[in-house]
């Protein structure tokens, strides 16, 4: 074996450590898989989903609790749609999987005037069709691929254009309480993700689309956010470390925490003297 050969499997086997390690982690912290849970990896065809399900397959093999995995791609019916592509490379893994054809792509060029932004109907129409065939197949979770980097433009997005303190919980229950959401990346960051994927040779299949839709919003937040990890090395950490020690006590909203009620206490300690009183005070 060459030394760059070498090199390259020491820092691939390192760089798979550190995302099994952020994905455990994430899985312990909100309890995202249990025993004997179904979970449906969904696939698109990009970076993220390929290393979420490589490395729930790796870590399916380790793991404390018994969990099947089935991997699901919806083919919107875009054209050029590389059809055979998916089907191939799960059926190389020997991973159950199942292909769903839906032309959500002639609703969504039908509906948004051109030139603007697709993904908002385009994402709507995936979610639906996805928890749907997740009902019918019995899955008790749905297993996206975004990671701390989505999650971290998403709550920008809020802020700068929602006016809401809101981002991309890692564990979400549906609007209907018939699905569960997990986002085993959540900890992991986009750069690792890319290089695994490198590392990996996923077949990537580009989102047609959207995929040459510039100077959407969510491109502004990276681009900032990315300017931000050059210049100022963990802010990213920080921020998004501050997403998990959230102060409700210590925002604006009544919702969360009831200032009305707010009602000072000042108990006199009856067996400590006058003056010892002020000595304690100018303390």
């Amino acid at each position: 074996m060459s030394e760059a050969v070498q090199k390259t499997r020491y820092h691939f086997n390192k760089l798979q450590k550190r995302l099994r390690h952020y994905v455990g982690d994430a899985i312990a912290d909100y309890k995202m898989i249990e025993a004997g849970d179904k979970v449906m990896v969904c696939l698109s065809g990009g970076k993220d989903s390929y290393t979420l399900l490589d490395i729930l397959m790796n870590l399916q093999k380790t793991a404390p609790v018994d969990f099947e995995l089935i991997a699901v791609n919806l083919d919107q019916k875009q054209p050029g749609f590389p059809e055979h592509v998916l089907p191939e490379y799960l059926t190389s893994l020997g991973v159950p999987f199942h292909v769903i054809e839906k032309d959500t792509y002639s609703i969504v060029k039908r509906v948004i005037p051109e030139g603007q932004t697709t993904c908002g109907l385009c994402s709507r129409l995936r979610r639906g069709t996805l928890y749907g065939y997740a009902e019918e197949i019995g899955a008790t979770k749905i297993a996206l691929g975004h990671h701390r980097d989505d999650i971290l433009e998403t709550f920008f997005l809020n802020i700068f254009y929602g006016g809401k303190l809101k981002a991309m919980p890692p564990k979400l229950l549906s609007d209907d309480k018939k699905n569960i959401v997990i986002r085993p990346l959540a900890y992991c960051r986009e750069k690792d993700i890319q290089r695994y994927s490198s590392f990996r040779d996923f077949p990537i299949i580009p989102c047609n689309l959207c995929g040459s839709q510039l100077n959407l919003q969510r491109q502004a937040m990276k681009m900032m956010l990315n300017a931000w990890d050059k210049q100022f090395p963990g802010r990213l950490e920080t921020i998004f470390t501050s997403l998990q020690n959230v102060a409700p006590s210590h925002t604006l909203d009544t919702r969360l925490f009831d200032f009305s009620e707010l009602k000072i206490s000042r108990e006199l300690i009856s067996d400590v003297s006058p003056d010892t009183s002020l000595d304690i005070l100018s303390i």
